[in-house]
């Protein structure tokens, strides 16, 4: 896809300084461009590429008058970093673009779907289930009987949504996340083996949530795994039965959540953070990456460490902690001293 300098400044409401034919087909960094490149300056540490790039575009800021002579055509913005940042929001959704019915691909009986659906080979849609408009659901997808699927979906190839799961508007689930597999529950029999306990719940995830490559979602025991409004997931989180995380909370590759735990609004959870079974977790929550959390949490608290506690008493305690061989070598030079 080719771009010239009117259309982007068109899209960005910018104006043009230079060739305003100038076209460009692929973006790169400032000190990376290359003819044919649209690139951006928003740091003014970078400032000085703007007269040595190859880029054929510039974004920069309304504030911002060259010093020496400038080869490239500039973009004047009120802010280069999100105009760039809707410039590529822009690009991905014409890259995304697509609609039609792959085949091979399944569609059962009694499926329901909107405008502009995009179903890509080998992908299974299974019995009653509803779509919206606008969804994309790449090759080898699998969804579930009675699944329902809102407005403006992306299901990346090889994602798994099992049945009885409710999705809304706006969501994206990248390659390899499951949604909807059975919880972890076995129960211990008097010969020392475990039973199996169904699990026929479902899990409900809210409009504007982002799934990240191979996490899983478990469905519940009973009742419904409630992901809020505006929840980010990144890769390889596992989040168990019955966990509800509220709307706008953040979390970190690698978390894992134990059943039946409550995670309030707008927390932000580092990476490879474990959350025990049956706790609840306040509003505005934030936990340092590879804390282990065992008990409740007020809302507001800063922790970290494993187990977690109050972040400033922690950073106090590693200061001792990394000072022990010393504190130990001062006591034994003591003990001796006193024999």
């Amino acid at each position: 896809m080719k771009f010239t300098a009117a259309q982007i400044a068109e899209i960005l409401e910018g104006e043009v300084i230079g060739n305003p034919n100038a076209e460009v087909f692929k973006l790169a960094k400032i000190e990376e461009g290359i003819e044919g490149s649209l690139t951006f300056l928003a740091n003014p540490k970078y400032a000085n590429f703007v007269y040595t790039t190859q880029a054929t575009i510039i974004i920069v800021n309304n504030t911002f008058e060259p010093e020496g002579n400038i080869k490239t055509t500039l973009i004047k913005v009120e802010d280069a970093y999100q105009s760039f940042s809707k410039l590529l929001e822009y690009y991905n959704q014409v890259k995304l673009m697509k609609s039609g019915i792959e085949q091979p691909s399944v569609i059962s009986e009694n499926v329901t779907y909107g405008e502009n659906l995009y179903l890509g080979s080998f992908s299974y849609i299974g019995k009653n289930v509803t779509i919206g408009h606008n969804v994309k659901i790449y090759p080898n997808c699998f969804i579930g009987d009675n699944v329902t699927i809102g407005d403006n979906c992306i299901f990346f190839a090889g994602v798994k949504i099992y049945s009885e799961t409710e999705i809304g508007s706006n969501c994206n689930f990248h390659s390899g996340c499951v949604v909807g597999s059975d919880g972890f529950g076995f129960a211990p029999t008097d010969e020392g083996t475990f039973t199996k306990i169904p699990q026929i719940g479902n899990v409900i995830i809210k409009n504007d949530v982002n799934v990240g490559a191979n996490t899983t979602i478990d469905r519940a025991t009973l009742g419904s795994t409630i992901i809020g409004k505006g929840v980010k997931l990144d890769n390889h989180i596992q989040i168990a039965h019955n966990v509800e995380i509220g709307e706008n909370t953040v979390i970190a590759a690698q978390t894992g959540i134990a059943g039946s735990t409550k995670i309030g609004n707008n927390c932000l959870i580092g990476g490879q953070v474990g959350f025990a079974g049956h706790i609840v977790v306040g509003n505005n929550v934030r936990i340092q990456a590879q804390s282990g959390v065992g008990r409740n949490v007020k809302d507001g608290e800063v922790m970290q460490g494993s187990p977690a506690f109050g972040y400033a008493d922690y950073s106090k305690s590693y200061v001792h902690f990394r000072n022990l061989p010393k504190i130990v070598t001062e006591l034994e030079k003591l003990k001796k001293s006193t024999n």
